[in-house]
């Protein structure tokens, strides 16, 4: 079943890149659609879409803003289009809706999820530390310009062999319109949700820092919202604080990144599974061959 859809997705376009497969697996609570895709000019890049219920034009303004962030730690934002015509899935059945859609320069990464379940279970304390400090330097530099993430969860971020990648910029935002509840948003992990934002508040910095405790609790355990026993005694008063139910009572990202102080992220700080995971789909990318789209000729290879 998963070569059948693999073909589906293969034989349907997005604007001018060919989708190879889904980045994230059948059922996953990710933020937004994401696709691997490839360009006529050969480039690969990561596509991510709305979720049906999304507005796909706040979706397409969040990633509009989302280019204006850098760092070692996001994943760039470098094409956005808007939901105008021209803009939709095109397969053998014709034209879609038109639809939004923003391309990421393609790393091979998996969603932290994935990394769990290739890994077995929650993550060495080096590895959650790693990511934790990471992305609390990322937030605080977001925080520094003004801005809220509004779309930190687990699915959200991407494990890389560089290091962790922070991505879906503004999905919160994206889900639905301020003022209304938005805890039972699809694709919105409800455990990375601060209270005041499910309450249909406008995402804030310290809704950032909420949304980290839980990504700090989910590569610990497995769970964004564990039992304290659950959670590494090293990691207990961290991430209590993150998920305080008053934000006034939350750290700040970059309190948080100085109470993390993860070392560099150097060659082999990931275990061996998840790096032969990324080589496996790494390898799989390079070999996949796309079929023509319908009324394109095949072309034949000439050998001397």
């Amino acid at each position: 079943m998963e070569q059948a859809r693999t073909r589906r997705e293969s034989a349907r376009r997005i604007g001018p890149y060919r989708l190879i497969t889904r980045l994230d697996p059948p059922g996953s609570p990710a933020p937004c659609r994401r696709f691997v895709a490839r360009g006529e000019d050969g480039r690969t890049v990561l596509l991510s879409t709305p979720l049906p219920g999304a507005d796909p034009a706040r979706f397409a303004a969040e990633a509009g803003a989302g280019r204006h962030l850098t760092g070692p730690w996001i994943a760039p934002v470098t094409e956005v289009t808007g939901p105008f015509p021209g803009a939709g899935v095109i397969s053998e059945a014709g034209p879609a809706p038109a639809l939004a859609w923003y391309a990421t320069p393609y790393l091979p990464a998996l969603p932290l999820p994935v990394a769990l379940a290739v890994y077995g279970g929650p993550l060495p304390e080096g590895v959650v530390r790693g990511v934790g400090g990471a992305l609390a330097e990322t937030l605080a530099a977001v925080h520094a310009g003004g801005l809220a993430h509004a779309g930190v969860s687990p699915s959200a971020v991407l494990i890389a062999a560089g290091g962790p990648l922070l991505s879906c910029f503004g999905a919160v935002r994206a889900a639905g319109p301020d003022g209304e509840p938005r805890a039972g948003l699809p694709g919105i992990d409800p455990g990375a949700l601060a209270p005041e934002q499910a309450a249909g508040g406008r995402p804030r910095p310290p809704g950032d820092v909420f949304a980290l405790g839980a990504v700090l609790a989910y590569a610990a355990t497995g769970h964004t919202v564990p039992e304290r026993d659950e959670l590494p005694p090293w990691l207990r008063p961290l991430v209590s604080a993150c998920l305080a139910r008053d934000p006034a009572d939350r750290p700040t990202a970059a309190a948080l990144a100085a109470a993390l102080a993860p070392a560099p992220l150097a060659p082999g700080w990931l275990p061996g599974r998840v790096v032969a995971a990324l080589a496996r789909q790494s390898a799989e990318l390079l070999a996949a061959e796309l079929p023509p789209l319908p009324g394109q000729a095949a072309t034949v290879p000439v050998h001397a």
